[in-house]
């Protein structure tokens, strides 16, 4: 199993940015990939972005490409989400999760793809 622990949420205002840390400890060699997702109140857990650990692909949801990016530091087994141009419907606890196996066409974007996640950290962006 691997620990994962989120941080650098808080509150900002529209246009502004944030950068989340999720730290990773454990056996954080055999995980393929990471992800973010967030959650509304209300709403379901949307997927965010996605990396993978060796050759650091990159995938986002449409909602956020071109305001955010996902990268690793592999030496420090942490993932980062840098959210700029930040908007109000950003605002949802988000998640880091990993995930053991590759994955099929698109199959990043699925919960059912990650096997550990963090307890989450919020984030509101006020208008």
């Amino acid at each position: 199993q691997v620990q994962l622990v989120e941080s650098g949420g808080g509150l900002v205002q529209a246009g502004g940015s944030l950068r989340l840390s999720c730290a990773a400890s454990g056996r954080t060699t055999i995980w393929y990939a990471m992800g973010w997702f967030r959650q509304a109140p209300g709403k379901e857990r949307e997927f965010v972005a996605a990396i993978t650990w060796r050759g650091g692909s990159t995938y986002y949801a449409n909602s956020v490409k071109g305001r955010f990016t996902v990268s690793r530091d592999s030496a420090k087994n942490t993932v980062f989400l840098q959210m700029n141009s930040l908007k109000p419907e950003d605002t949802a606890a988000y998640f880091c999760a990993a995930a053991p196996d590759s994955w099929s066409i698109g199959g990043y974007s699925y919960q059912s793809a990650y096997a550990s996640w963090g307890q989450g950290t919020q984030v509101t962006v006020s208008s």
